[in-house]
C-alpha cells in the first residue's frame, strides 16, 4: 500500500488493481480497511478510526484514491466532487489509435445493475430517459506498435464511464474485456490508471496535487518516459 499524501485531514493512496475502495458482497478486505489500520497503528489511536470515502475507483483500475480523516473533511471534499471542482487525469492503453488524436466525448450512460454493466448512446430516448449525460476530454500521448497512450479529463463522474466512452468509440481499454477488448490481462487489470487528483484543500484552502505513477507492469513499462 503506497501512500502518497497525508495530513491530519486527508490520506491517498496508490491503489493497486485488483483492490476494493470500500466493502462489497465479495468481502473481500477493502482498501478503506487497510488504510484504518495503518492509521491506528501509526498514531496509536485508541478505539475505532474515522475513515470517509470520498469516491472510488473500479476494482481494476489503478492510481490516485483520496480518503477523508475527519468528518469536516468529508463534507467538504463531498462537495468538491458534486460541483466538479476536482480536475480529475486518467491514463488510458487503448489498443486503437484514436481518431480524431484530441477531442470531446459526450454520451448518454445507462447502467444495467443486475449485470454491472454501462451502455452508452449518442441521444436520449424513450427507452433511455433516465441515461445519465457523461462527459470527458481525451488526447493522444504517445503511441507504441498498437499501445496507444491517452490521457483522459472526465469533467462528470459516472460510473465507468472512461471505460464505456471509450469503448462506445472503438477505442476499448487493454484488458478490459467487459467493454470490448478481445483479450484480458494476466493479472485481471484492465490498462486504466487516475495519474493525479488535484483541488482546493478542504481545510488550508491551498491548492494541491496528487499524482500516482502507474503500475510496473511491462504494459505500463513502454511509456515510462512520460512519468
Amino acid at each position: 500500500m503506497q501512500i502518497i499524501y497525508e495530513d491530519n485531514h486527508l490520506i491517498a493512496i496508490n491503489k493497486p488493481a485488483g483492490w476494493l475502495v470500500q466493502g462489497d458482497e465479495t468481502r473481500d478486505k477493502p482498501l478503506s480497511e487497510w488504510v484504518k489500520e495503518y492509521i491506528k497503528v501509526r498514531y496509536k489511536k485508541p478505539g475505532d478510526v474515522f475513515l470517509g470515502v470520498i469516491h472510488r475507483l473500479d476494482r481494476p483500475v489503478s492510481g490516485v484514491v483520496v480518503f477523508a480523516r475527519t468528518s469536516k473533511a468529508l463534507t467538504r471534499m463531498n462537495e468538491l466532487f458534486k460541483d466538479r471542482k476536482v480536475e480529475k487525469t486518467y491514463w488510458a492503453i487503448t489498443g486503437t489509435r484514436p481518431d480524431p488524436l484530441k477531442g470531446h466525448l459526450s454520451h448518454y450512460l445507462l447502467k444495467d445493475p443486475t449485470r454491472n454493466i454501462v451502455k452508452a448512446y449518442d441521444q436520449l430516448g424513450r427507452r433511455t430517459a433516465e441515461a445519465k449525460l457523461a462527459e470527458l476530454d481525451y488526447e493522444l500521448m504517445a503511441e507504441i506498435g498498437h499501445n496507444h497512450l491517452l490521457e483522459v479529463h472526465p469533467i462528470t463522474g459516472r460510473p465507468h464511464q472512461i471505460r464505456v466512452q471509450l469503448s462506445k468509440m472503438g477505442w476499448a481499454i487493454k484488458g478490459d474485456v467487459k467493454y470490448g477488448s478481445p483479450a484480458g490481462l494476466e493479472d485481471g487489470s484492465i490498462s486504466l490508471h487516475c495519474r493525479e487528483l488535484a483541488f482546493e484543500h478542504p481545510v488550508k484552502k491551498e491548492q494541491i496535487r496528487i499524482e500516482a505513477d502507474p503500475p510496473a507492469t511491462q504494459l505500463w513499462k513502454l511509456f515510462k518516459d512520460r512519468y
